[in-house]
This record gives structure tokens, C-alpha cells and sequence, in this order.
């Protein structure tokens, strides 16, 4: 049943009371679901899901069961505004948005040294499709609150596709990594992992003019980042990449290394592959444990160990302008797209990718645009 909306300066098209959601419920356990289509207040907006990538965090809480249920997860969403709040100008119905899931305060400590992943409210979450906010992409509508509307909603120009803008919030992360390392011309990065985001790491680091080398189990995988103009690539399953970057540079071993693939395990060999003074960015290691290193690694051999994690809002005008402008084409890395219905079968595949799946997207916009 749909209805048309309009009370507390709400302006609204006609929406239905219910949708489509993969629900969370608990350790491996999602379902597709029928849940209320979410409320909006003041300076809020309702969005309509076109597109939705499936991100390795997301499916790591579901492995893990580290979040409370229920759920709705998604945070690398694209859509179109349904609905709009007292008080919102800036954007009106029909507008096709991005949409960022966190949005730091910009004055607390943290946001005051730049690190605005650890910003309390950066953490709180300002887009949900109901229960406790979290992202809420794998959904037909979400809500998006007022201090993400304010400063995390991004209109799309006409000529990019829901697709291409859904890969905003991944490329600032990358992008934020990139510059953390800050690579020079003459130096070298071995990049672990051809997955999405080892791509994305590759292309964003071969555009400092470093020379890239990539390391993949897949060779398939490889193909594709050769695609992309990644030249040095190593099948990991049959050779060693620390040879290899050894080969290019006199023995040395890369100045920068980045690990784009989880796994504690690959963290050492990720070391080990670092000339001396070299860095070693660790991006795919979400979960909490630990590790095995050589401190006189760090402490003799001088090589740094850095982090990086979520987006900087600091790059959010680079990075929209980047995958806007289309110099790296992004959407030809999704190579499965599902409808909401089909929720459940998307995410099992991108939690056990095969070397012929890159992204992973599901697309509620599948059934609208029928219509």
C-alpha cells in the first residue's frame, strides 16, 4: 500500500508503508525481510536505493556476529531523494544522491588532529533503514538524519550512473591511505590483494607516479587489474611477490607495501617484503587480535607500521570529483548485481568470492527503474 505524505513541512512523494530489507538477525543469519519504511524529521531525507555495494566490513560482522540484532547493513549507497524534512533547501525530490554514513562533528579532539575516524560523532552512524542505524543500504529506502544531510549528501550529476557514484565512499578510504603513506615518484608499492579496494589502492597509487606491483592468488584477478594499467603483477600462488619487487629495486625491497587482503598471517610477509625505512599500511585488518612481528623490524630495519580506516571527510570534494570526472572507470569492477529479493545469495557470494567475482552490488533499483 503507498501513501502520500505531507504534515510538519514534510514534502513527499506517494511512498509505500513497508519495503523489502535484508535483515540482520545474528552470526551468519540474514534474512530478506518486510519492515516499515523509516519516519523522517527535521532536516532529514528520505532516500529511494538504487545501488548499494557490498563492503568487506559488513560481512565480516555478519561472520562474527560482533553487532547486535536486528540490523540492516550497506553503506555504499546511491539513490534517489523521495522525501524531504522541514528546513532541508539544498535538496529536493527526484535529486539522484551518494550518500556518506559518517560525518564527523569537526570540532571535538580527534577532528581537531585530522582523525576523524575516531571522532565520537563520526562513529555514531546517521543513515539506517530501521533498528539501530547502520548504513542500511540492502534496503529499499533509507533515512538519512540532518548532520549527514548537511554535510554527507552529494548530489549526482546526470552524466554518472547510480553505479559509478556508489563507489564514492570506498575511493575516499583508499584515497585517504594513499596520502597517509605519501608516496614519492621514484619509489616502489607492493600492493597485496587484486580484490575491489586492492584495485582501487593500485590505480590511486600508480596516479602519485610510484611504480606499482600487485599480488594476487587469482589470476584472473590480475587481468583485471592489468585492465587498469597495473603493468607488475605477481600470481602469488606459484611466485614470491617480495622477489619480484626485489628484482625492480636492486635488492632493496619496496619502499611502501600495502595489505588490501585480511588475514593476520600476511602481515609478517608484508613486512618482511619492506626495504628498511620502508612502510607498511595495514587496510584490510578490521578485526580485533593478534599478530606476530619482528620488533627489530621496526626498531633496526626503521620500517613504520601505519593504519588506515573509514573516509576523511578532508577528501570528500577530491574523491567526489575523481570518480565523477570517470578518469578511472569503477563501475566496470562490479562483476555481480542482484536485486533486493536476491539479497542473501549477493552477500554469500561476496563473503566467499570466487576468482571470477570482483564487486558485489545489490540493487533495489532494479525493480523502479522497470517502472
Amino acid at each position: 500500500m503507498h501513501t502520500a505524505i505531507q504534515k510538519s513541512g514534510l514534502v513527499t512523494t506517494s511512498i509505500p508503508r513497508t519495503m523489502q530489507a535484508a535483515v540482520y538477525r545474528g552470526k551468519e543469519d540474514v534474512r530478506l525481510e518486510e519492515v516499515p519504511v523509516p519516519e523522517i524529521g527535521r532536516g532529514e531525507v528520505l532516500v529511494r536505493v538504487h545501488t548499494c555495494g557490498i563492503c568487506g566490513t559488513d560481512l565480516k560482522k555478519i561472520a562474527t556476529g560482533s553487532h547486535s540484532a536486528p540490523r540492516i547493513f550497506g553503506h555504499e549507497t546511491s539513490g534517489q531523494v523521495v522525501a524531504v524534512g522541514q528546513g532541508v533547501e539544498d535538496f529536493r525530490i527526484g535529486d539522484r544522491v551518494m550518500v556518506f554514513h559518517h560525518i564527523p562533528c569537526g570540532e571535538c579532539y580527534y577532528c581537531r588532529h585530522r582523525v576523524f575516524a575516531q571522532c565520537p560523532v563520526y562513529k555514531k552512524v546517521g543513515v539506517t533503514a530501521g533498528y539501530e542505524p547502520s548504513g542500511g543500504g540492502f534496503a529499499q529506502y533509507v533515512r538519512v538524519m540532518d548532520w549527514i544531510v548537511q554535510r554527507g549528501l552529494v548530489r549526482i550529476p546526470d552524466h554518472v550512473s547510480y553505479e559509478q557514484a556508489s563507489f564514492i565512499e570506498p575511493v575516499n578510504t583508499c584515497l585517504k591511505a594513499i596520502i597517509a603513506l605519501g608516496l614519492q615518484r621514484d619509489e616502489t608499492v607492493l600492493v597485496i590483494g587484486q580484490g575491489p579496494i586492492g584495485i582501487m589502492l593500485a590505480v590511486l597509487a600508480g596516479r602519485t607516479g610510484a611504480t606499482v606491483v600487485t599480488s594476487d592468488l587469482y589470476s584472473q584477478r590480475l587481468t583485471i587489474s592489468k585492465s587498469y594499467g597495473l603493468g607488475h603483477d605477481v600470481n602469488a600462488s606459484s611466485d614470491d611477490p617480495a622477489e619480484k619487487v626485489r628484482e625492480l629495486t636492486v635488492g632493496r625491497g619496496a619502499d611502501a607495501v600495502i595489505l588490501a587482503t585480511a588475514g593476520n598471517k600476511l602481515v609478517r610477509p608484508a613486512m618482511d617484503a619492506a626495504r628498511p625505512g620502508g612502510r607498511v599500511m595495514l587496510f584490510a585488518q578490521t578485526q580485533r587480535g593478534e599478530v606476530s612481528i619482528d620488533p627489530a623490524a621496526v626498531c633496526v630495519d626503521e620500517k613504520t607500521l601505519l593504519g588506515s580506516y573509514s573516509a576523511s571527510v578532508d577528501l570528500q570534494d577530491e574523491t567526489v570529483d575523481l570518480v565523477f570526472s570517470g578518469e578511472i572507470d569503477l563501475a566496470r569492477l562490479i562483476t555481480h548485481r542482484f536485486p533486493l529479493g536476491q539479497a542473501v545469495e549477493a552477500l554469500r557470494l561476496a563473503a566467499h568470492p570466487g576468482p571470477d567475482s570482483m564487486k558485489v552490488v545489490i540493487q533495489p533499483g532494479m525493480e523502479w527503474e522497470k517502472h
